[in-house]
This record gives structure tokens, sequence and C-alpha cells, in this order.
């Protein structure tokens, strides 16, 4: 059955054609739901739609190939102008706040890798796709929670950081000094509100591994710092 399904998804007619876009059509669906779960600026849609787009860029080509065999046509270089197009509408779903911030790097690595995938399906290539859908579902479920411990254990720490007033920063310099924190980056700038306060990010490196929520509670008992977040 499986085998039979393969077979017709990689023939040159009507109903391999359907299968392909079908095909793309799921897989996108399928990685778009992980994004669009977790509310990112690409979901369901996007990831269908560049899955889809990018499938059909594929029979179209191959249909070129077949239909002028005489004009000697490159199949791949429709492809690979897709792969560089699709990052153009992955750096619109890349964005860096005010709080120096930067998200939605994994749901344009996302769409990139959702394009190849249509572009897998649409040459009929179905074991490949969904050999590579497995994989990205192993990435955006298995592996999200270890990113996570990770970064909750990361000696490393990005910090925004409201003060009182100057002094405080001072203080906060100082104070970091002798915990033996080393402040890596510090940056100074305008409140987004339009308060007359003093705001900085930083980036500072503890002393030791899975020492964030200690260095955080350490924070809040600072009288000088009215508000801070990790970014």
């Amino acid at each position: 059955m499986f085998e039979s399904i393969i077979s017709l998804i990689k023939e040159w007619s009507v109903a391999g054609i359907f299968l392909r876009l079908l095909l793309a059509t799921a897989v996108g669906v399928i990685i778009g739901l992980d994004r669009g779960y977790k509310n990112k600026g690409a979901g369901i849609k996007t990831h269908a739609l560049v899955c889809l787009g990018a499938a059909m860029s594929m029979i179209v080509n191959e249909y070129v190939f077949r239909e002028f065999p005489g004009s000697n046509t490159d199949i791949t270089r429709i492809g690979a102008q897709v792969i560089s197009g699709i990052g153009f509408l992955g750096v619109g779903t890349i964005m860096i706040t005010g709080r120096n911030e930067v998200k939605g790097l994994t749901t344009a690595a996302g769409l990139w890798a959702c394009a190849g995938i249509g572009l897998s399906a649409g040459i009929g290539f179905a074991e490949g796709t969904v050999l590579a859908l497995i994989f990205i579902i192993i990435i955006l479920k298995v592996l999200d929670p270890i990113d996570k411990k990770m970064h909750r254990n990361s000696k490393n720490l990005d910090l925004y950081l409201e003060f009182k007033d100057s002094e405080g920063i001072r203080k906060f310099i100082e104070d970091l000094r002798n915990k033996n924190v080393n402040i890596v980056d510090l940056d100074f700038r305008k409140d987004r509100l339009g308060r007359n306060i003093p705001v900085a990010t930083v980036s500072v490196k503890l002393p030791y591994y899975g020492r964030k929520m200690e260095f955080k509670e350490y924070l809040r008992n600072m009288e000088f710092i009215t508000y801070f977040e990790e970014v």
C-alpha cells in the first residue's frame, strides 16, 4: 500500500501531482501547528503556503523540463531561487524588541526548512519528505525542552533593567563585582515609554552553572532596581 502510494507520487500524472501538493500542504500544516500553538508570527497558513508554493515551483520546473527537453533547462535553478527568496520572508518574522531581545529565529528557520521540504515533495521525493518531517518534529518537540533546560542552567544571562536613579546603576555594578559576576556588556538607553528613569540592558556571566534563579532573587531584593526581566 505504502509503496504503491510512493510510486504514484513519483509518476508524472494528475494523480501524482495532486498527491505531491497534498503531501506538501500536510507537511506545512504539521510544522505550522507547532508555531501557531506557540503564538508565533508565522502559523499554519504561512507554513502551508510556503511548502505548497515550493512544491509547485518544482512541479513547474519538471513540467518545463519535460515539455521542452531541448531547452537546456537547469532543473535545480528554480529550487535554488525558492530557497534564496524564502530568506526575505524569514527576515519578516525576526524582530529585535526595544529591550534588545531577538525573536522569531526558530520560526524563520522553520520556514526555510519548510520550503526545502516543499521542494522535495514537489519533485516527488516522498521518502525524503516524510523523513525530513519526522526530524523537524523531533527538533521542535523533543529538543525544545532540552534547549530550555540548557537556557535555564546557563551561566550567561541577558537582562533588561530599570533603575530608580543613576546612583542605582553605580551600586548595581559594584554589587556584581563583589559577587564575582562578570559584566560582558552594558548598554544604557532612553526609556521607550518616555519616563525619565535610567534604563539599561546588560549581559552577565555568573560564576557557577544553575544559579540563574538565585541571581534573579538577588536582583529582586535590590531596592534601587524598580523592574527587571530576562531577555
